[in-house]
């Protein structure tokens, strides 16, 4: 019999194989080994498998998220902005442009919005693509310059810089390559260690389900929301969630510049109620959170008044701006009845579907709809993908609306394709019809 000295990472990977739970410092030394790059990465994607088999209790789960938030830099604030940080994240969906909306009107209700967010993979789309659709929206921005956009603005939209997170970059390839996404411990570390590297004084988080989400079921989604909640607020971060549903699309437009544009109507007072609907919860949850509002229905008629009185309209120009888009192309985009695709790129080609048979809208399955999009290039697989920002979906119906196949044009028409090549348009996209109206319950917004 022999024995040989075994790394400390392989005794950390038996540990967690073997269904132990692992201490703080077990925890932070694998962490810091990810960090520093003195584990190899077939170790790495060991042990996010065994992690993925084994599962963490909450304490384990806290300090991955912890030691991952502290793996880089970390920003820090003025004294006078203590309380007022906040942001928010979603789970992902298909037309998900609540943050284009949500960003400016914290803003105009006095908070600091460091919003770092991320770029669309698979059926998603990113909300950083949505906004690179306007010519010279710079998302690259330093610590330094996020400080300074906040001060004069209030809120700011970037991607995550090199400094941040770092060991979430290196987890998050190897989740994708060793089949580990899916798993609850991995999901709210990846989530939270990032907001909490952005000092939060609170997050709100928007849990998706149904067909088009990443949890297609409801106790799926409450699971992750617990999950993400007790492991913010353990960071000392005040946090709460939405779970709102995602069986079709989020407003009446899909694809990155069609989002911009549907974004920017809303913030003129013209937004669809399902989108006002969720822009209002999420923020009224942060006001309520930081003291801005006595209760949640105080903190959503605050956010409604940002957006019909055009104060979260002018942050979104100002915000633009600050990240380099000129100063005339930003007026033109927020004032009013302005034609849009004198700044966006407008697709060379529209295909509208028309009704087949009488009805009344039945279903509009979002994920169905996300997947056509993606294949005509609004979308990416794999990750440094470019995007066609112009190719998007226009809904023209909503579910319950009557629809005639007769020779009324508004009740025949039910969704407009933008599309680069028409050699794609023959998709199998439809949109389903009944004989007579259904109502049905509308989940969209459990708050917990």
């Amino acid at each position: 019999h022999t024995t040989h000295s075994q790394s400390p990472s392989l005794e950390l990977i038996r540990k967690k194989r073997d269904g132990e739970t692992l201490s703080d410092e077990e925890v932070a030394a694998f962490v810091q080994a990810v960090s520093n790059g003195s584990i190899q990465q077939s170790q790495i994607g060991a042990m996010l498998m065994a992690i993925y088999l084994k599962g963490m209790v909450i304490e384990e789960t806290r300090t991955l998220t912890r030691e991952m938030m502290t793996s880089g830099e970390v920003l820090t604030w003025p004294e006078e902005w203590k309380g007022l940080v906040v942001d928010k994240h979603s789970t992902g969906g298909v037309g998900d442009k609540i943050s284009l909306v949500l960003a400016p009107a914290l803003a105009a209700c006095g908070c600091k919005v460091p919003m770092i967010s991320g770029r669309g993979l698979a059926h998603t789309g990113g909300t950083l693509d949505k906004l690179e659709s306007i010519p010279g929206y710079n998302i690259q921005q330093s610590a330094a310059q996020i400080r300074d956009i906040l001060t004069s603005v209030g809120c700011c939209i970037v991607g995550q810089t090199e400094r941040l997170v770092p060991a979430d970059r290196v987890m998050y390839a190897l989740r994708d390559a060793t089949s580990t996404v899916d798993n609850l411990p991995l999901i709210t570390g990846s989530i939270i260690s990032k907001k909490g590297a952005e000092s939060l004084s609170a997050l709100v988080l928007d849990v998706k389900f149904g067909r088009a989400a990443l949890y297609k079921d409801l106790e799926s989604a409450k699971a992750l929301a617990r999950m993400l909640v007790d492991t913010g607020n353990g960071l000392g971060i005040r946090t709460g969630a939405v779970l709102s549903c995602m069986d079709t699309v989020i407003g009446r437009c899909v694809g990155n510049s069609l989002e911009v544009i549907e974004s920017l109507e809303t913030l003129k007072g013209k937004g669809p109620s399902d989108l006002v609907e969720l822009v209002n919860t999420l923020g009224g949850i942060l006001l309520e959170k930081i003291g801005l509002a006595s209760d949640l229905s105080e903190g959503e008629r605050k956010i409604s008044e940002a957006v019909k009185g055009g104060a979260a309209l002018s942050k979104f120009q100002a915000m633009m701006e600050a990240q380099g888009v000129d100063g005339e192309t930003a007026r033109r985009l927020c004032s009013s009845n302005t034609d849009y695709f004198t700044v966006l790129r407008k697709s060379k080609s529209q295909l509208e579907l028309e009704a087949k048979e009488d009805g009344f809208v039945e279903d509009i399955d979002g994920m169905t709809l996300a997947q056509v999009l993606h294949k005509l290039g609004a979308g990416r697989s794999q990750a440094g993908q470019p995007v066609n920002h112009s190719v998007g979906a226009e809904l023209l119906l909503s579910v319950g609306d009557r629809v005639q196949k007769g020779e009324d044009d508004d009740q025949r028409r039910s969704v407009c394709l933008s599309t680069e090549g028409a050699e794609h348009s023959d998709s199998n996209f439809t949109i389903q019809t009944l004989p007579h109206p259904t109502i049905r319950q509308h989940t969209n917004a459990h708050c917990y």
